[in-house]
């Protein structure tokens, strides 16, 4: 019984192999129509699944997406802040990425260039604006800049500061300057009333432009802002950018919610919606090309596969004569079929996934990175389109051989 199986196998790919190779020409223009369309798919599909993360890192780049600040309810509080506990019992990733966290503690200060006209005295040295000091991970991901002038000179013994473009035009204020700072709480007092050991320092490391609101205010460290304020330590705002999909974000949020519920967390919604709304039209553009591609290459191969039919009567009757079974005659042409959408997948899966590079640093300006899942994808739909066009062969079930001997058609 095994030698037997052995030899009906041996006849099987005997079989297959001489259909095959029996019409070059027409094997030529199989492979051609469905190694095209694997390769369109797998460039289109590696682009979709490129855009994804690429789409995820361009608006992550903006900024925090994600916002902490003090509930109308806490009316214990003598002012809405943000207990400093609260940075610990935020979860520090989301989708395997770590989250990037900072709390800012806004305080109001008056502020003059050191070496230049006295505080308070109502010239150009002197100025009110907004202190921010910062505390926790990742600043630069959450609070995006471009720098108008630097310094590399490190300050001993002095708080660092970065400050907004505006309020550097409004003190003539530039990198490398000193900066002294006071709360707005003792505006009411006289110059020569303040004590000066509450005056803070700082030294202007960079000034930036934000793009915001933020290019009035000034950044520096927590501790120098809660020295102006006083205890508890506390924030005024806590923003977070989470990485991940928008469900991920969301799913991030409505966690973050349960596990604090006495502040209010708030996506920034123009942001997970905008890149959820972009990502879905682009995804919904490259998969309805994908179908339209694949429906196209089906088409033709259905054409070629019905010439096929047609000449191959006299060989399914002589089958049918000896013995065949239906089943087994169309498990034939099936087979003929799925190795061709094999073939031509393997080898165009592999050339769309190196033209989706290509077309990838066209259409973002960075070359798109390959992903291996995009390949078995690309080369099974392939084997599926080349079995579903096979369809034709089916006519070939109701040919009977007495007929087909008889030179009937």
């Amino acid at each position: 019984m095994a030698e037997r199986r052995a030899a009906n196998r041996r006849m099987f790919w005997r079989v297959i192999r001489r259909m095959v190779f029996a019409n070059r020409g027409r094997l030529f223009v199989i492979l051609l129509a469905l190694g095209a369309g694997s390769a369109v798919t797998a460039a289109l599909l590696n682009l979709e699944a490129d855009a994804k993360r690429r789409i995820s890192g361009d608006f992550r780049s903006f900024g925090a997406n994600v916002v902490l600040s003090p509930r109308y309810a806490m009316q214990h509080a003598s002012d809405q802040s943000i207990p400093a506990s609260v940075l610990e019992d935020i979860p520090g990733s989301n989708a395997g990425e770590e989250v990037a966290k900072v709390g800012f503690l806004y305080v109001t200060v008056f502020v003059r260039v050191r070496n230049k006209p006295p505080l308070f005295d109502g010239s150009k040295g002197s100025a009110a604006a907004i202190l921010a000091g910062m505390d926790g991970r990742n600043v630069q991901r959450v609070l995006r800049s471009r720098f108008v002038e630097t310094s590399d000179r490190i300050a001993e013994g002095i708080s660092r500061c970065r400050i907004g473009q505006k309020v550097a035009k409004e003190l003539d204020a530039h990198a490398r300057d000193v900066l002294e700072l006071r709360s707005a709480a003792i505006e009411s007092k006289l110059p020569e009333a303040l004590d000066l050991k509450n005056v803070k320092t700082c030294y202007v490391s960079s000034v930036e432009n934000f793009g915001g609101s933020e290019d009035s205010q000034i950044f520096t460290d927590w501790f120098t802002a809660l020295q102006l304020v006083g205890p508890p330590p506390r924030f005024s705002v806590v923003q977070l950018n989470v990485p991940g999909t928008p469900p991920a974000i969301q799913n991030y949020v409505a966690g973050l919610q349960r596990k604090i519920p006495d502040v209010d967390v708030r996506p920034i919604r123009q942001f997970t919606e905008g890149e959820a709304r972009l990502y879905g039209k682009i995804s919904g553009l490259l998969t309805a090309t994908v179908v339209v591609v694949l429906v196209l290459t089906a088409l033709c191969v259905m054409a070629a596969m019905t010439n096929i039919a047609a000449e191959r009567k006299n060989d399914v009757g002589l089958m049918k004569a000896i013995g065949g079974s239906v089943r087994r005659v169309l498990r034939i042409f099936l087979a003929e079929a799925a190795l061709l959408g094999l073939v031509a997948g393997l080898l165009g899966a592999a050339a769309g996934i190196l033209l989706s590079i290509g077309l990838g640093k066209a259409v973002f300006g960075v070359a798109a990175e390959p992903r291996l899942i995009v390949y078995p994808v690309s080369v099974a739909l392939t084997v599926m389109v080349a079995v579903l066009a096979a369809y034709p062969l089916r006519r070939l079930a109701n040919i009977r051989p007495a007929s087909v001997f008889r030179g009937e058609q």
